[in-house]
């Protein structure tokens, strides 16, 4: 549709255009309806539930248990995170206390799983500006995270690997090795993104000054993790408000200044490095002992309403859970980053041009898994 505007002596069109809802740019189904004025964006609408899947009323009719495969379905690109966030709010819900091996297992595949995910974000951004190569580096990388995932627990994607009360599985002969191996090599590869994005003058072009977020707006909107801390908000609640026993951990969280596409992209590329020392620490300090708590076959949750919450790659991940008393959940609601992040993409779009626009939309990393979830 165009809508015809007088301009002095030009007369002008806005049209208005679909992007989506199976579009490569809008990374899963989703559908921004944008009004342009040629190439420069007027206004934007986002048109989300193409793939609402009801998992939080399918809670309702599941075990405790049963739930945890359903959680890694929101954002498949960090169950482990998923599944986390969610055995804890149990854990909390029941008074659990958690093994110390199970502990820092849980710190190690959680830190690895935030690297797989920022790397997913960086490749993506890349590829939306045309950038093929660093997308085929930052998979290759990825690969060997889903590679450590597959031998401990024999998913790669869906990993459903946390358990209330511990995790199922001790870390198998050659897991390691492996690890250390990644923890070797990652650090150059890490480099090699920096001289191939990070310092590319294209990219620094196009990503720097374009939609800019200050601090109190990205509060506004309730922004959290790596697109919060890019607008100059110190906010981690790995450090705010330590859960698990990342107290014991030495890392630093990265701020940005700008609030801009480039530092919403260095965040990650940071990120990734204090995720490497934590698990170095992880696995220089790794216990002996058990990797389960003693939890009853069958878990029952005192009458009640608990919230529990991590700091997941996309943002705060939190789990209301409300119980009946009963074995199954009476409610549960899912604070999902990627759906509260959507909320100030029509802001960051309008003013700027098309091709930025979509280059603003990789630089929020949503996963659309998790906002129609």
């Amino acid at each position: 549709m165009a809508i015809a505007k007088q301009e002095g002596n030009f007369r002008t069109q806005e049209f208005i255009l679909n992007m989506g809802p199976q579009h490569p740019s809008t990374h899963g189904v989703y559908r921004a309806i944008l009004t342009l004025d040629g190439e420069y964006v007027v206004d934007l609408e986002n048109v989300i539930g193409y793939l609402h899947r009801g998992i939080e009323k399918l809670a309702e009719s599941r075990t405790y248990t049963q739930f945890i495969p359903y959680t890694d379905r929101m954002d498949y690109l960090a169950g482990m995170l998923n599944n986390w966030g969610y055995v804890m709010t149990v854990e909390k819900a029941l008074g659990l206390e958690i093994p110390e091996r199970a502990e820092y297992i849980r710190i190690i595949v959680g830190e690895l799983q935030r690297i797989a995910s920022h790397l997913v974000m960086v490749a993506s951004m890349a590829l939306d500006m045309n950038g093929y190569t660093a997308w085929m580096y930052a998979f290759y990388d990825r690969e060997k995270i889903l590679d450590l995932f597959e031998m401990i627990c024999g998913s790669r994607l869906t990993t459903s690997f946390m358990r209330v009360g511990g995790v199922p599985n001790d870390i198998p002969e050659g897991f390691l090795p492996k690890l250390e191996e990644f923890l070797k090599e990652f650090p150059k590869r890490l480099d090699d993104f920096d001289n191939v994005i990070t310092g590319n003058e294209i990219f620094i072009k196009r990503t720097k000054g374009i939609a800019p977020i200050d601090g109190e707006t990205a509060l506004d909107y309730g922004l959290t993790g790596p697109n919060l801390r890019a607008s100059g908000v110190n906010f981690d609640l790995r450090k705010v408000r330590p859960y698990s026993i990342y107290d014991r951990f030495d890392f630093e969280v990265p701020v940005g200044t700008n609030g801009d596409n480039f530092d919403r992209y260095n965040m990650r590329m940071l990120e990734m490095r204090q995720s490497l020392r934590i698990i170095r620490q992880a696995v220089d300090n790794l216990p002996e002992g058990s990797i389960m708590a003693k939890v009853p076959k069958v878990l029952r949750i005192p009458a009640g309403e608990t919230y529990g919450h991590i700091e997941g790659a996309k943002g705060i991940l939190g789990f209301y859970l409300v119980s009946d008393g009963g074995t199954k959940p009476y409610r549960i609601h899912v604070h999902a980053p990627s759906f509260v992040n959507l909320g100030i993409y029509p802001y960051m779009a309008k003013g700027t041009m098309l091709q930025d626009a979509i280059a603003s939309l990789a630089s929020i990393d949503i996963v659309l898994g998790e906002v129609d979830r």
